[in-house]
């Protein structure tokens, strides 16, 4: 029963923040709102015919080759452009690259589009493409995070004017998903060379709908719409503006008044606030982002799988997801979403069994009151409420927990690479491939950067045996097993995949919120 003791004191912090944030919702009190306006009028309005996005960060960097980061994402869809494209839907079609075709499992033909030029005027085509590819996968690329996911890449050849080769070391299940992804986009070879890799750091060129025209690092990004873009007619918007906005407090607050059209990753918290404003919609989009508790299997008591059995039993995710998130997740079974090719459907989560986690720690000798390290990044607000009822649990099962907030760099790439993040650690994964080879290699690889300890001779033949094959109906079943031995295992506690919520201006209209963090703007309108 003291479980509904924490979630009742919880509910009722919350209803106090939402009651503050408020405000009086009498007609006097709408009269007060944004800055005296009337509630019901939308200030933003007057812009015209742009948009104006809040995002959290600033990659500090705009050479596809040099991040990793869903910051550069968030703007760079729009002004860069790889062989093959993901539609907003997750679908693979064309992007420069018009057709392809498999000659056999180690050979991939591209059929270029012609007539596309760089926002510089410098001409796409094959020698662009070989450009970009020799770049990423030679020594500066090999420098960056994007590297390693082209290894499989042996090299592309010219085969025509508007026709590549691309020949592979091995075979690559996913490689057209990842020819999609950020460090496959397509760069201008002649302005590189001649301006070279700083200046394009801070001056990106692509081919894109969009080229960029003004960037204040860690303040905005603005991009307006390129004329000679192959897919002109798309595009109907002139700008757009993309504002850095750490802080979700004052994102909000710049949504409210209208000074900008959308805010990505509101918070639960702010959810009845943002919608009580009239001129204001919220949309929400499930995302592959997944989020567990790992365990560190190389520290005592957890390198038990009893013991992390026994955690998993003790804590109640469904309750967390409806309580702390506001129903804003969905519970999962391994660290995926359900939109990763992978997903095993016929696996539960662990159900909520305290009793089951008593007896599995007395099984494996756990003495009462045994203390855990936990560790969490401390910029996380909604993570540490989870890491607070994550210790109620645990104590209600005879575990102390001693929760460790820690800066966000340190903490990932220090603590966890290093093996020092406690016994367990919060542990989030974009999925970015939405298939689950790129996350179950780089989380139980052995040896992998994010990997320091965790081990199991099964996974490794299993991991081995699905980047062998295309066939997906061969690699779904050999993930299926590969699921179901990491639930045995419990490497970690597979919390819940994310659910973004984004505030959005009336005014913008047939905007979908993508899945993946990518904005994409065809179509996209402004009254």
């Amino acid at each position: 029963m003291k479980k509904y003791k924490l979630f009742t004191l919880l509910l009722v912090c919350m209803l106090l923040v939402l009651t503050a944030c408020s405000g009086d919702t009498s007609e006097s009190g709408n009269k007060e709102k944004n800055n005296g306006k009337v509630k019901g009028e939308n200030p933003a309005i007057a812009r015209g015919n742009e948009l104006v996005i809040r995002v959290p960060g600033d990659p500090q960097n705009w050479d596809p080759i040099d991040t990793y980061l869903l910051a550069w994402s968030m703007v760079g869809t729009s002004v860069f452009e790889g062989l093959v494209s993901r539609s907003l839907d997750l679908e693979i079609q064309p992007g420069l690259a018009e057709s392809w075709e498999y000659v056999d499992d180690k050979t991939l033909v591209f059929q270029l589009r012609n007539g596309v030029t760089f926002h510089n005027g410098e001409p796409f085509n094959a020698e662009a493409v070989k450009f970009t590819f020799d770049r990423l996968l030679g020594e500066e690329g090999q420098k960056g995070p994007q590297y390693s996911n082209y290894t499989s890449i042996d090299r592309v050849e010219v085969t025509g004017d508007y026709e590549v080769t691309m020949y592979l070391k091995a075979i690559d299940p996913v490689l057209l998903t990842k020819l999609s992804g950020y460090g496959a986009v397509i760069v201008p070879p002649k302005y590189i060379t001649e301006q070279g890799a700083e200046n394009f750091d801070m001056k990106p060129v692509g081919t894109g709908p969009f080229k960029m025209t003004d960037y204040q690092r860690d303040k905005e990004v603005v991009v307006e719409r390129y004329a000679d873009y192959w897919n002109k007619d798309a595009i109907k918007l002139d700008k757009v503006t993309f504002k850095v906005i750490p802080e979700t407090a004052t994102a909000l607050a710049e949504l409210q008044t209208g000074n900008i059209d959308i805010m990505t990753r509101l918070e639960v918290a702010q959810a009845a606030t943002a919608e009580g404003t009239d001129f204001i919609t919220l949309m929400d989009v499930p995302t592959p982002t997944a989020y567990s508790i790992r365990f560190d299997t190389a520290k005592a008591p957890v390198d038990d799988v009893r013991v992390r059995q026994a955690i998993n039993f003790a804590i109640d995710k469904e309750t967390i997801v409806k309580e702390i998130l506001g129903g804003y997740g969905k519970l999962i079974s391994s660290f995926q979403s359900e939109l990763s090719f992978g997903y095993n459907k016929d696996l539960q989560p662990y159900p909520y069994d305290p009793e089951k986690a008593k007896k599995l720690l007395a099984e494996a000798n756990v003495p009462e009151g045994t203390t855990l390290e936990f560790y969490i990044p401390g910029t996380d607000g909604t993570f540490k409420e989870i890491a607070q009822a994550v210790a109620f649990y645990l104590q209600e099962v005879g575990l102390k927990v001693s929760i460790n907030s820690v800066e966000n760099t340190t903490f990932q790439s220090e603590l966890i690479p290093k093996g020092d993040a406690g016994h367990m650690y919060k542990n989030g994964w974009g999925g970015w491939t939405l298939d689950f080879d790129n996350t179950a290699y780089l989380m139980y690889h052995e040896g992998e950067f994010w990997n320091p300890t965790y081990k199991n001779d099964k996974v490794e033949q299993l991991l081995t045996a699905e980047r062998a094959t295309n066939d997906s109906t061969e690699r779904e079943k050999i993930f299926k097993e590969l699921t179901d031995v990491l639930y045995e295992d419990a490497a970690e506690v597979n919390l819940y995949s994310e659910v973004e919520i984004y505030g959005v201006n009336k005014r913008v209209k047939d905007f979908q919120p993508p899945h993946d963090g990518r904005f994409r703007f065809e179509g996209v309108t402004v009254e």
